[in-house]
């Protein structure tokens, strides 16, 4: 009996090596060899006759139970060499993800900035053929060019101040009409010329586009573009409730109405020896740094009523033919007036100014002039009143 135990046992012990090499389930395997091991460890030690049947089997048993724990063990440790396995599979995938992620961000970045750059290209080619054609013998070509910068302007906000200036030189341009000449009351009569005619209304074109151009006032936020307008021609210029930065009018001559009104004109205003053939109309302006209007002649009304004047003013030596209306304005710091001559009259009523200076400035006695209190008027023979402060 003892020896058909231990045979049994060996032929478990080869059965489930056999299991093994057939890679059938590990379970199988390891059980019949627990049992082949035991029974193999019992009847070996009942052969050697030196311990009971009990003691055989429990030895046995213990054998048995230790291949079982081995078996445990190396099931645990596939366990965790899969579980690696399978961390590093997924971690590889995530890696994998995100390398395309990135790769997508990138083309897409790439087709973003060739697109850009096409536009960019576009535009830049657009407004090369813009200032190409403003030089087009026709006047509807040269209008119709003027109408895409500005719309280039309204669609790329980069390219504003570039087309501000471009229309401000065009207007800066040589030019003179008949019907500018008999405002000035010029002594020889410029010719009428079908072609000034088409050139106005070009210019008028411009004019409106640069009002359009330039933000409304009251915004905070809006951006300040400069306006230089020197020696230009302008009729029934109106940018009224527009903000500007610098406004440059040195030597501009000004036809029939201009409007100036209700701005903000961040920057200095330089409108140095600038003649007005009619009506300045600049009420409820904001000059936030100097208003230069040295040498200003103006042959009509001049209206700058509840304006406000943060920096410099000066109006020294200017000549005004027409009523000068002040009501209500504010000066920050002194104003000057020296050697100005008013011959259509001053409204300074409600105005109010630290100090002024008003050596040499006359007012015309024949029209009504109201000046600040303490402000003192000497008759002079010559029908005009000098001003002593």
């Amino acid at each position: 009996m003892h020896l058909a135990l231990l045979i049994v046992g060996l032929l478990l012990l080869i059965g489930s090596g056999v299991v093994f090499a057939q890679q059938a389930r590990a379970l199988v395997a390891t059980v019949t060899g627990a049992v082949g091991l035991a029974a193999t460890v019992s009847g070996w030690i009942l052969l050697d006759g030196g311990s009971t049947l009990s003691e055989a089997f429990r030895t046995g048993g213990l054998a048995a139970a230790a291949v079982v724990a081995l078996y445990a063990l190396w099931l645990s440790d596939q366990r965790r060499r899969i579980d690696e396995d399978r961390q590093d599979i997924e971690r590889r995938r995530h890696d994998l993800e995100d390398q395309r992620h990135t790769l997508e961000q990138a083309r897409q970045q790439m087709e973003t900035q060739r697109m850009q750059h096409d536009r960019e290209r576009s535009t830049d080619e657009r407004f090369a053929r813009s200032i190409e054609l403003l030089g087009d013998e026709a006047d509807q070509v040269r209008v119709g060019a003027m109408h895409a910068l500005a719309g280039l302007a309204r669609s790329r906000s980069e390219y504003t101040q570039t087309v501000l200036d471009v229309l401000c030189a065009y207007l800066r341009r040589p030019f003179d009409h008949a019907h500018y000449a008999r405002l000035r009351g010029a002594d020889e009569a410029v010719e009428e010329s079908v072609d000034a005619d088409r050139e106005r209304q070009v210019r008028l074109t411009a004019q409106r586009l640069i009002g359009e151009l330039l933000p409304e006032s009251g915004d905070g936020r809006a951006p300040t573009y400069d306006l230089d307008l020197t020696g230009a021609t302008l009729e029934y210029f109106d940018i009224s409730e527009r903000v500007v930065g610098q406004l440059t009018a040195r030597s501009v001559n000004l036809y029939e109405a201009n409007a100036f009104g209700n701005m903000e004109i961040f920057g200095d205003a330089w409108f140095t020896a600038a003649h007005s053939w009619g009506k300045f109309i600049a009420p409820g302006t904001t000059f936030h740094k100097r208003a230069w209007f040295a040498n200003f002649e103006a042959d009509q009304l001049v209206d700058l009523k509840q304006s406000k004047f943060d920096g410099v003013t000066k109006l020294a030596q200017a000549t005004f033919d027409g009523k000068v209306v002040l009501r209500g304005s504010k000066f920050a710091q002194p104003i000057d007036l020296n050697h100005s001559t008013f011959r259509g009259g001053i409204d300074m009523s409600s105005a109010v100014a630290s100090s002024a200076e008003t050596y040499g400035m006359t007012v015309s006695l024949e029209m009504k002039n109201d000046l600040p209190e303490g402000w003192i008027v000497d008759h002079q023979d010559d029908g005009t009143g000098l001003i002593r402060t």
